[in-house]
């Protein structure tokens, strides 16, 4: 089963995306935090990419590297040899986490990694390095194993995400927001596209109604964080671990099927648990 009939199995239990992988027992973003992400029998990973100064691309989520690998500089400004080299801070990094014997890993190293082991969320932070992520992952044969998102908020971002992903065949992934002032807009496009997945914000469960038309007739599912930092409307990794029913269940029973988290395995413990 590909990635893109994982998405639109409406058979499958909620699925399980790990932020940046497991980082609380390894460094963010890198190759030990996928593959505890493997072991720990996820279905999603999400990894964050950049591009260096001479075409790589690296795993790597701030502007600089200052957190994870302590330099002062961005990744597009150094050679993808000296990138490889770079050793990373445990965990989230920042001055409080060691380094570890971790490199910073290219986007060609995770792919080996996961092939056919598990899916890929890939968050590419700069929307013009998409194309050589597209083919590179073409190259590897992996194209149906990752997923690409975008923000849809104008014509010009549906006629870029016709022009530049849809013609090769991968999974795309819309971001909308119904909680802003041109939500219609944004919900007007996403008729126009109904990609396979969206990743809906929202400041009221009740707004999810709006999708109700468009997901009975296209089959289109459902993303939402519940990562602290980006949640909507308190569903967050913390008020969940809480009251598990409060959050991941009405949001699960409000019609979303992926959610990306933290604590993955809190999540796949309380699935485990309604399922029972």
């Amino acid at each position: 089963m590909n990635y893109r009939e994982f998405i639109a199995d409406k058979t499958r239990d909620c699925a399980v995306v790990a932020h940046r992988g497991i980082w609380r027992h390894a460094p963010e973003n890198s190759l030990s935090a996928i593959q505890r992400a493997i072991e720990a029998g996820y279905d999603v990973v999400e990894i964050d990419i950049r591009r260096s100064a001479d075409g790589g691309l690296f795993l790597l989520h701030d502007e600089t590297l200052e957190r994870m690998a302590g330099l002062d500089q961005r990744s597009e400004s150094l050679a993808s040899n000296d990138l490889a080299v770079l050793r990373l801070r445990d965990r989230d990094g920042g001055e409080g986490n060691a380094f570890t014997l971790e490199k910073l890993p290219s986007l060609a190293e995770v792919f080996e990694l996961t092939r056919s082991r598990i899916f890929l969320h890939l968050d590419v932070k700069e929307r013009e390095v998409i194309p050589d992520v597209i083919a590179l992952a073409k190259a590897m044969g992996v194209e149906q194993e990752v997923d690409f998102w975008a923000s849809l908020k104008s014509e010009k971002d549906l006629g870029w995400i016709g022009k530049t992903i849809l013609p090769h065949d991968v999974l795309f992934l819309a971001k909308t927001r119904l909680n802003v002032p041109g939500a219609a807009t944004q919900l007007a496009l996403l008729h126009d596209l109904s990609p396979g997945v969206c990743e809906i914000y929202f400041d009221r469960l009740e707004e999810l109604s709006a999708l109700k038309d468009l997901t009975r007739k296209t089959g289109m599912a459902l993303w939402v964080n519940t990562l602290d930092s980006v949640a909507c409307a308190d569903f967050t990794d913390t008020a969940a671990l809480a009251d598990p029913d409060a959050v991941w269940g009405r949001l699960i029973d409000a019609g979303i099927s992926v959610i990306q988290t933290d604590e993955a395995a809190a999540l796949k413990s309380y699935l485990a648990a309604r399922r029972a």
